[in-house]
């Protein structure tokens, strides 16, 4: 015989959610907010050591050959760390993946204080590897923050656009960092990209644990064809992007002083995370295609601007064209892998092994642009 407390009556509400659906929106918006702030710090991290690597190795370098090589140990780093990051992620979850990529990224920072310090050239180039695994694992944040299958886009946006306040502060902290460390060129700058990843350290150990059905991915090579184009957009934008802003320090460097080089890649990296922001509040326009196309048409206008440039205001319009055009081509193609549903962590980490194989080759070929 059925109770009366057991029958449903007028006015009567019953919670149809999923046991713990509430808790889990609230974790929902608190890993978010996490995330944001680690790959923020992370790539405040990246800002202020890609700003010093290209001018370092020329100053470090046995020959004007061997200059360009740290840039491409910190790509060859992140490209090498794609793959493992994937699979950490799915065996050990995001928190203990993206700590063990942050802990890296400050030993990184620590050996490549000491290679400055001591001018030691082998120790650059070590250093740059280790802050570009932290580079690989962090470049993870946006598949982090894509849904489960794929839907909606709001928190990749906004963990994209967090990356803004980096590049916004990048140049004050360089500055302080390289008068604190004066007269140890660059070693300032390469300490603060150390504690910026000890910062991320402490925002990925704090991230609300997920449950396994929260990980659940495809397996396999399920969704392989489908990323086979994205791909090789996304490659192609990240080798012009590696190129030309390797190329960019040293072209600035040839008419202004060091400190300048910074503010053109601040202002690259404000551009490469501002329209990530500014999307977030028109997410519906946020389709992957045209985000592509537009990404591809900025690139070559920065390209265009970079061969025209002769000053600095020119250079840092041409550092902001390729910044836009990098975020747009990676907003478009993360949306266009996902857009699909469920894709495996295999193929996420080869589609993100291919796009830092050609940020590798930019690297190597961006004296040809300087």
């Amino acid at each position: 015989m059925t109770s009366l407390a057991a029958i449903p009556r007028a006015g009567q509400l019953e919670c149809i959610c999923e046991p713990g659906a509430l808790g889990n929106a609230v974790a929902d918006r608190r890993g978010t907010a996490l995330l944001a702030g680690g790959f923020a710090f992370s790539v405040l991290a990246q800002v202020l050591t890609l700003s010093i690597l290209p001018l370092a190795g020329l100053s470090l370098a046995p020959s004007q050959g061997l200059a360009t090589l740290p840039c491409a140990a910190f790509y060859a780093g992140a490209a090498l760390a794609s793959l493992p990051a994937s699979f950490l992620l799915d065996s050990f979850g995001r928190r203990a993946a993206f700590s063990l990529g942050a802990s890296l990224g400050a030993a990184g920072g620590a050996v490549l204080v000491w290679a400055l310090v001591a001018m030691h050239f082998g120790a650059l180039v070590l250093g740059a590897f280790w802050l570009g695994i932290a580079g690989g694992f962090s470049l993870f944040y946006r598949h982090a923050a894509v849904p489960v299958g794929g839907k909606g886009t709001s928190a990749l946006l906004l963990v994209f656009g967090a990356a803004t306040l980096a590049s916004l502060a990048a140049p004050t902290i360089a500055g302080a960092a390289e008068a604190l460390a004066s007269p140890r060129i660059f070693a300032g700058t390469a300490a603060a990209a150390a504690l910026a990843h000890v910062v991320s350290l402490a925002a990925t150990a704090a991230l609300p644990y997920q449950s396994r059905r929260d990980l659940e991915s495809a397996t396999g090579l399920q969704g392989g064809r489908a990323i086979l184009l994205p791909t090789l957009i996304g490659a192609c934008g990240w080798f012009a992007m590696t190129a030309l802003m390797g190329a960019t320090p040293i072209a600035v460097f040839g008419c202004a002083p060091s400190e300048a080089a910074v503010g053109a890649v601040a202002w690259h990296v404000m551009a490469m995370y501002t329209p990530s922001l500014v999307l977030a509040f028109l997410p519906q326009i946020a389709r992957p295609i045209p985000l592509s196309a537009a990404g591809c048409l900025a690139l070559a206008s920065g390209a265009m601007a970079f061969v025209l440039s002769s000053t600095v205001g020119g250079f840092s319009t041409s550092a902001a064209l390729i910044g836009v055009g990098w975020s747009l081509i990676v907003l478009g193609t993360t949306l266009w892998i996902h857009g699909n549903g469920k894709i495996s962590r295999c193929l996420l980490g080869l589609h993100d092994s291919i796009l830092l194989t050609g940020a590798i080759l930019g690297a190597l070929a961006a004296k040809a642009f300087a």
